[in-house]
Order: C-alpha cells, then structure tokens, then sequence
C-alpha cells in the first residue's frame, strides 16, 4: 500500500491530530495536556529504505523514538481513537499504536500464529500482544491494507 492524502486526512481525523506537510512526509502532532503528553507521528510514503522502498512510520516522544519500517498497512479505529500500523515479514508481525491521547506502544516480531490462536491458552504478558494486533490479520486479508476497524464491527452485528 501506499499512503494517501485521504489516508493521512482519515488518521489525522480519528487522532485529533494537526497535520503539516513536509516534503515528502507527514508529520501529524498529538497532545494530551491533562497527561503531559505530546507526541510527533511522521508518516513516509514510498521512501528509501536502505535498497529498498516502502512506507516509514516514526514516533517521536519526550522519551522515545520509534520506528516501523515497511508498513504495510494500518487498522484504524475512531471509537478507540487509535490507529494500528503493522509490518509483516517472514510469519513476524510489528505493530505501532498511536492513541489520540498521546499515547503511543509497540509490540515487535510477534510471531503470527498468536494472532487468531485462543487468547485464553497465553499468559498474561503475551495475550496483551495478541489482543492488540488481533485485527492486524484483517490488514493482510485486503489488498490495499487498509482496515476499518468500527465497520467490521457493524458488520458482524448485522
């Protein structure tokens, strides 16, 4: 996939986030004043990547720099006010989430199976994974990577 201009209006929208073009990037800039938080999120479209190209997704926060290379799409959710952007390479699964309240986690290399296995059979430490990236599956099932999370809830409601 390749990020969009409605792509970067859609997540902006359910982040509550200020957009700013640069270049050939987005950076979108979230703040939760009642936490203290403030985090930067840039987006690179088709940018080189060592040999290669393919998305970028960079966090910048007080205390942390974050970074998914080759992005292959994203889950999106405004009733969490959160948007996922997951990798995969070689049966492994990285996920970035950016919450709308500053808030940002990643979970990197989570092997793929733990994705639709049964939640109930992992410890604590590891269902929080799968929990979180749960509907990242959904990104790889559709060609253009990009989930709707709040629609397939209504689509399994009907």
């Amino acid at each position: 996939m390749k990020f969009t201009q409605t792509d970067i209006d859609h997540i902006a929208g359910v982040l509550n986030a200020r957009v700013k073009k640069m270049g050939d990037n987005y950076r979108l800039t979230l703040s939760n004043e009642e936490a203290g938080r403030k985090i930067s999120l840039e987006i690179y479209p088709d940018t080189q990547i060592g040999d290669k190209t393919g998305n970028l997704i960079i966090v910048y926060a007080n205390n942390a720099f974050l970074q998914l290379q080759f992005c292959t799409g994203y889950v999106i959710s405004k009733m969490l006010g959160e948007v996922t952007f997951v990798a995969r390479h070689q049966g492994r699964i990285s996920g970035l989430i950016v919450e709308s309240t500053a808030g940002c986690s990643l979970y990197a290399n989570v092997d793929e199976s733990l994705l639709s296995g049964d939640f109930t059979q992992l410890g604590p430490e590891v269902m929080m994974t799968s929990i979180a990236l749960s509907l990242s599956e959904q990104v790889f099932e559709k060609e253009d990577g990009r989930v709707d999370a709040d629609a397939l809830d209504d689509e399994t409601s009907e």
